[in-house]
């Protein structure tokens, strides 16, 4: 088994690529509600608070590649973490997360 845990982050470039070939990942969300829907990027949305509780939904994909986004990259940022330390192994945080998606594809 190789160790995932030091798994890159991810670019807005490099998961604008997984979007376009519709790529299987599992992507989450972790702003909040009015976050999403002002622009959201079609990710499953779990607010950062409520992510502890529903890390179970999650049990089978442990080791799956699992990217997570927020604003700007903190959140997620600790999402990450939270996950890693959870047992998964392959979580990927979107560096820059929506700002610089939006900033790059308008």
């Amino acid at each position: 088994m190789t160790n995932h845990h030091n798994m890159p982050d991810i670019t807005v470039e490099e998961l604008k690529q997984k979007l376009d070939k519709e790529e299987k990942f599992v992507f989450i969300d972790v702003r909040e509600p009015h976050e999403y829907a002002e622009f959201n990027l079609n990710a499953q949305l779990i607010p950062l608070g409520t992510l502890p509780l529903r890390l179970n939904e999650f049990e089978d994909h442990k080791n799956e590649e699992i990217v997570v986004h927020c604003r700007s990259g903190g959140r997620s940022g600790q999402a990450k973490a939270f996950m890693i330390q959870a047992g998964f192994t392959n979580v990927r945080n979107l560096l820059g997360g929506v700002l610089d998606w939006q900033a790059k594809f308008k």
